[in-house]
């Protein structure tokens, strides 16, 4: 396009200048359909003279009426040039910008062409883009912070440009998943009065969400969507309701303890054994809970919203990240082919727990509870046909000379010194008593608290000195190396599955009946078993060694030694309703260890969350919904603080996180105006009339 001044300054400030439209564009799209376009142009300047012969147009009139005129010849050249038409409302809105531009009411170097061409999201032959500066300022902040609030009046369309940004980020898969959300304060957020299904109830407050879904998604692609979880529709109320009950045990760094106990500040353990703080805590009432039970036998108590992170087989074969599912939406889909489907995380180390100072070296006491007699009826004593055993076990017993008896058995003495009285207890005798296990039988034994709830260093060595007495590696074809450890004692058993879970690994156990076994032999002579076995197949991750008897560990090591051990979601099924809270943890992954070392977590990652009508929440409510931010994740809230509908004497939570939240690093307040209003134009002007007799009046907006 060429602009030719064709006329001097007059005496009274007069100007005149000549546009001339390329060949390419018709006149036609820049006039428009009987010269509509040309009209509105007419209409905004009605002191300046505008004619058009053949593709001229020429303008005349004072200084500032010709410079914006063929300002806005420009930007409409602009526009046309990538390839998109120009509408009566475009032209309105380009002079609006333009004048707002000249009288400083607007700063940045934005164009009415940058903003009517920034496109968003197209679908069936239709294109998303904001309409006003402010839209595109809206839509450029939601690109460059993770929390953006758009606050306006009705028809700016703050809602429906966050969920085009949203479906833009599905698409182009920077989320896994979109959740949009609104408070129903029409019916108190209490919908159990009303009358059918859950989603009749919730239905007419989340209407318009899915109206502008249908308008940027494939209608038939949204159902498929909702069902896999991609896409979320749900009253805020229910965005809080990934929960566990109170008594659900969670594991920190002084044990296990119920989640109902946890505080903000609390340390809970994360997927990396480390202890990470609890940022929030949130009571949920009474839901319908769910068992959901791996293929170990491992089990925790949850509800039927609450959060796992899983993967498919297809989905590891493919290098594709994990995802996130609720509980319900895995329910009727945990087999493949007869297989597993929804493979579960593992603690990457083992868990980190304070080191607390111990009696007796935990591999000697793991030997003494493997093949050792605690009775106390006599001096402890200790079998093995290992004498690399016994050598060991006097190596860490101050004090104690492991003498060889005979054949396999071992007594434990006392080392005497000259002027020793004969009455001295045995040290091995004291240590037992003082660990509450003297007079344990095979049956009855156990690994005391202090070692259970030790560093990892400690547990370790004892469930090495287990494994070195009562354990061995078992080779297979093609596969890394298991172990077997066998006991009596059902105590003993359980703890052995809690150490080996706590350093990462999976055990599975089975029983051999006394009844109608074959009796064994010893020294030539029939004895029948008195007890059950308990069989516990493990498997550790690489890098635990779980023996130091070196016959073992080569075997171990030869046969492939250990590998990834690994849980499968086996079975979820009802449990009754119980009395729930859900917490919020600052791990990077927000995973946190439950009961049998199971990884869960209650945030939402790689999402992307609008809360639509924030002014209808309380202060409480937008603390909630904001702390749900996981990692990877955007938020967008938007509301009209002017309609507000909350009980009378409750505050808004869109007002008052205004003042708590302005000026945190990374959240963006984005304010449209009715001059933003994309709706009718008359919506804009009500806008203006009521803000007009507000102002007038003194009337404060409700809040």
């Amino acid at each position: 396009m060429t602009q030719t001044p064709t006329a001097q300054q007059s005496a009274q400030d007069r100007a005149t200048a000549r546009i001339t439209v390329p060949a390419k564009h018709p006149m036609v799209t820049v006039l428009g359909s009987g010269d509509s376009l040309l009209r509105v142009i007419e209409k905004a300047f009605p002191s300046a003279d505008i004619h058009v012969r053949g593709n001229e147009i020429s303008a005349s009139g004072s200084a500032a009426d010709v410079a914006l005129v063929q300002r806005v010849f420009d930007e409409m050249m602009l526009v046309l040039r990538t390839g998109q038409p120009m509408t009566e409302d475009a032209v309105e809105r380009s002079i609006a910008m333009l004048r707002a531009s000249e009288n400083g009411g607007a700063d940045g170097e934005e164009t009415p062409a940058e903003v009517l061409t920034q496109n968003i999201l197209s679908n069936r032959g239709r294109t998303i883009r904001p309409k006003t500066l402010n839209q595109k300022r809206y839509v450029d902040a939601i690109d460059k912070h993770t929390i953006v609030f758009g606050i306006g009046p009705a028809g700016t369309g703050k809602t429906y440009l966050a969920m085009a940004k949203a479906v833009q980020a599905l698409q182009s898969k920077q989320v896994t998943r979109i959740i949009l959300t609104r408070p129903a304060v029409e019916a108190g957020e209490r919908l159990g009065f009303l009358p059918g299904t859950l989603y009749e109830k919730i239905d007419p407050y989340l209407r318009p969400l899915y109206d502008a879904l249908h308008d940027m998604l494939d209608p038939d692609s949204i159902p498929r969507l909702m069902a896999a979880g991609t896409i979320e529709v749900a009253p805020l109320a229910y965005m809080r309701g990934r929960a566990q009950p109170l008594f659900t045990k969670v594991m920190t760094p002084s044990g296990f303890r119920p989640i109902g106990d946890l505080r903000v500040g609390d340390l809970v353990t994360g997927s990396n054994g480390e202890p990470t703080p609890v940022l929030g805590v949130y009571p949920q009432g009474e839901k319908d809970i769910y068992r959901v039970t791996a293929q170990d036998g491992s089990w925790t108590l949850c509800c039927g919203e609450h959060l796992w992170t899983v993967r498919t087989a297809s989905d590891r074969r493919r290098g594709k990240p994990w995802r996130v599912l609720e509980t319900k939406e895995m329910i009727g889909s945990l087999r493949a082919a007869h297989a597993r489907r929804y493979e579960l995380p593992m603690l990457t180390q083992p868990v980190c727990l304070p080191e607390r100072e111990v009696p007796m070296d935990p591999y000697a006491l793991g030997l003494l509870l493997g093949d050792g007699c605690l009775t106390g009826s006599t001096t402890p004593s200790f079998s093995t046909a290992d004498p690399e055993l016994a050598t060991a076990l006097e190596a860490a017993l101050p004090g104690v000379h492991v003498r060889h008896k005979g054949g396999v058995d071992y007594v434990l003495n006392r080392r005497t010194a000259p002027g020793d009285v004969i009455t001295l207890e045995n040290p091995v005798t004291g240590v037992l008593r003082a660990l509450d296990l003297l007079g344990s039988r095979s049956n009855t034994k156990c690994v005391p608290e202090a070692y259970r709830n030790n560093s990892a260093a400690v547990r370790l060595a004892l469930l090495q000195g287990l494994l070195d007495s009562d354990g061995g590696p078992v080779a297979q074809r093609d596969r890394t190396c298991r172990v077997q450890y066998t006991t009596t004692s059902i105590l003993l058993r359980d703890d052995v599955i809690e150490l080996v879970q706590s350093l990462g690994g999976v055990a599975y156990t089975r029983r051999r009946q006394a009844a109608g076994r074959r009796p064994g032999r010893v020294n030539g002579r029939e004895v029948a078993y008195r007890s059950d076995a308990h069989i516990v197949d493990i498997r550790l991750p690489e890098g635990v060694d779980p023996f130091r008897l070196e016959r073992k560990r080569r075997k171990y090591e030869a046969s492939g030694g250990g590998g990834r051990p690994m849980r499968f979601i086996d079975s979820i099924e009802p449990a009754g309703r119980e009395e729930t809270v859900c917490i919020q943890v600052a791990a990077e992954d927000s995973l946190y260890v439950t009961e049998n070392y199971l990884l869960t977590h209650n945030t939402l990652n790689d999402a992307f969350i609008i809360l639509d009508e924030a002014q209808n929440t309380n202060p409480e409510q937008m603390k909630m919904f904001l702390t749900r931010l996981g990692f990877d994740s955007k938020i967008v809230i938007t509301g009209d603080v002017t309609q507000v509908d909350l009980p009378g004497g409750t505050k808004s939570g869109l007002r008052q996180v205004q003042d708590i939240l302005d000026g945190v690093d990374d959240v963006h307040f984005s304010r449209l105006t009715s001059q933003d209003v994309v709706r009718h134009k008359l919506v804009g002007r009500i806008v203006d009339a009521y803000e007009k007799y507000d102002s007038r009046t003194g009337t404060e907006p409700r809040h």
